[in-house]
């Protein structure tokens, strides 16, 4: 059975990449053919949720709960809320260059999934719960149609920036963009040293236990006042170069922060060969695929993606996160890191929606508050989890 899904995994990672090829190519137009290759492209984007399903339920049969329980599952479900919500918004409005940036970003969050490990493990008991399953979907949902809205207001800033009527915003354009580079470094790197089956790991006081602290990346930061247990050597180097500050002692954190160096630093790695190379902003780079969309649809799809992840999040990350932690903590909010972000994520697109709402804030307001609101997301994905210490670290 675990064969089976770990080929499912691979089959939907598979069909998820050949859509977003498909996409491509309808966006170039380079057979003249977009028809065809356009109902290609969503084909398989539909077939890649029907395996996507498929492989959550192989995991649920394997484990006996649903697949939202660790940073695996949750990335590997986002990504399946993106492709679903993407399949829901092109059924309204039928723009294929949208799946040209959704089906490359769904296949870069499933790839960074999988770096996490994907051992299927039983529930904790703070996990086993069927709210688990109603507040993580909803919320993962609700995020996976912000992802569609992000996507949209990026094409439309690529558009506007691309263009050279807003040229002064290509600095940050150009930022966020790295950032999704960074994250393709970050896979790239784990994968690699996954391969060759790297190991180091460390021994330190947490909270007066002795730990060992594993890492799959080579490391650049220790544990704070830590011995090394076992380090393999990468390219001659075995010490790390400093010690990530006292504070920072939840489960496994410094190998997280660890990790997220690693993504830094690959990706600007990356990033200055692709300059090398090409000798052109990515945002060049990427016009010629947006410049003859109509960027007020552009602007409205952005918003219709918030319209419809909006109240779902609401649901899924507040409302009935706190009555789940009511039910397992006795108290339905403590400002715990997550919880604390996921407020500060809510009332971002409160503020989103009021001022397109209320103020008129269309166009490029509009766009780089829906970028604005999953770099929001992400840092919450990304730094708070793996970093930060909380009631969630078991994430």
């Amino acid at each position: 059975m675990t064969a089976i899904m770990n080929n499912l995994l691979y089959g939907t990672f598979i069909i998820y990449l050949l859509a977003a090829i498909a996409f491509v190519v309808v966006a170039t137009d380079v057979k003249k053919r977009s028809k065809i290759w356009g109902n290609i492209a969503i084909t398989l984007s539909i077939a890649g949720v029907v395996i996507h399903i498929a492989f959550m339920i192989s995991r649920i049969v394997i484990g006996g709960h649903f697949p939202t329980s660790n940073m695996f599952e949750f990335i590997a479900f986002l990504c399946f809320a993106l492709v679903l919500a993407f399949i829901v918004i092109f059924a309204i409005y039928r723009t294929y260059v949208l799946g040209a940036f959704v089906m490359p970003f769904a296949v870069v969050l499933l790839a960074y999934a999988a770096v996490f490990p994907r051992d299927v493990q039983p529930l904790i008991p703070a996990l086993q719960s069927h709210w688990l399953y109603i507040h993580v979907t909803t919320a993962a949902l609700g995020q996976g149609a912000f992802a569609v809205s992000f996507v949209a207001g990026l094409i439309y800033l690529i558009y506007k920036v691309g263009n050279g009527e807003k040229s002064s915003h290509g600095k940050y354009l150009e930022t966020t963009l790295v950032i999704i580079v960074m994250m393709l470094g970050f896979s790239i790197a784990s994968l690699f040293f996954q391969a060759i089956g790297y190991k180091a790991s460390f021994t330190h006081e947490i909270d007066g236990n002795q730990v060992v602290e594993e890492y799959q990346l080579p490391p650049i930061v220790a544990p704070h006042e830590s011995k090394a247990v076992t380090v393999e050597s990468f390219l001659g180097f075995k010490d790390p170069l400093l010690e990530v500050p006292a504070w920072m002692k939840g489960e496994n954190a410094a190998s997280k922060f660890n990790s997220v160096i690693w993504g830094i630093v690959v990706g600007l790695v990356l990033y200055a060969i692709y300059l090398l190379i090409v000798r052109k902003n990515l945002y060049q780079l990427l016009y010629p695929l947006v410049k003859k969309l109509d960027p007020e649809l552009l602007d409205e799809i952005s918003y219709r993606g918030v319209a419809i992840g909006y109240p779902l999040f609401t649901l899924g990350a507040l409302i009935f996160a706190m009555i789940w932690a009511n039910e397992a903590w006795g108290r339905p909010w403590g400002w715990d890191p997550k919880e604390t972000w996921a407020f500060i994520t809510w009332m971002f697109y409160s503020a989103y929606l009021h001022l397109r709402l209320s103020r008129g804030w269309v166009g490029m307001k509009s766009s780089w508050l829906a970028v604005g609101g999953f770099v929001i997301i992400m840092l919450n994905l990304i730094v708070i989890n793996l970093v930060i210490s909380g009631l969630h670290s078991y994430a």
